[in-house]
């Protein structure tokens, strides 16, 4: 994930190469998602994929290198969002508060439904949850440059590191606790703020 920056004036317009390669990508990636949860992630090949998207093996090839690569994409948009939003915030909030409303606002853009259909599917494959590993610790980094970007004293660089190593953790806990719940789900959103709130009252 490249690091978020702030920019003055209007962005670059985007030519018609660039649209259409973002328009292919994207197409790939709903394509993929509504294949992943009606016929399950392993049973989902990546001919099927490209057939259904419109486009050649080779092309799909051009755009990604597997199946796991997909959902991490997926994955990546949803935190360079969340990241964007952060970047808005004033500095005169504290960064912890900023980072659990942004991460709140993320979460709660998903229905139950759809949070529950998309963490099956992240649990339905061994590789897919090796990555999201992987995924969790260059979001912290990408978190920890955020934070920097909007307070940029510094002597608050080991803190925001901390407020970046509490928010991931905590969201990997709830991530985890939400799945394992049983019957009607609690939102996720509230139980990720149960548990900053838990980690404030215990400090």
């Amino acid at each position: 994930m490249s690091k978020p920056s702030r920019s003055s004036g209007h962005p670059p317009a985007e030519g018609l190469r660039e649209q259409k390669r973002r328009e292919t990508h994207q197409r790939i990636v709903d394509t993929a998602l509504s294949l992943f949860l009606a016929n399950g992630y392993e049973a989902t090949t990546l001919d099927a994929i490209a057939a259904e998207a419109g486009i050649s093996r080779r092309t799909f090839f051009a755009y990604f290198k597997s199946k796991d690569d997909i959902l991490m994409s997926f994955m990546d948009a949803g935190w360079a969002s969340m990241c964007a939003d952060l970047l808005k915030t004033s500095p005169d909030v504290q960064p912890l508060h900023a980072v659990r409303d942004v991460m709140t606002k993320q979460i709660s853009s998903y229905t139950t439904e759809e949070m529950t259909s998309l963490d099956n599917l992240m649990r339905s494959s061994e590789s897919l949850l090796a990555r999201k590993q992987i995924f969790y610790a260059e979001q912290e980094q990408a978190l920890f440059a955020t934070l920097c970007e909007v307070w940029r004293q510094p002597e608050r660089q080991v803190a925001l590191r901390m407020v970046a190593i509490i928010a991931i953790g905590a969201m990997k806990l709830t991530t985890q606790a939400w799945g394992n719940q049983s019957g009607h789900k609690k939102p996720m959103a509230e139980m990720f703020c149960e548990a900053l709130a838990s980690l404030k009252s215990e400090l």
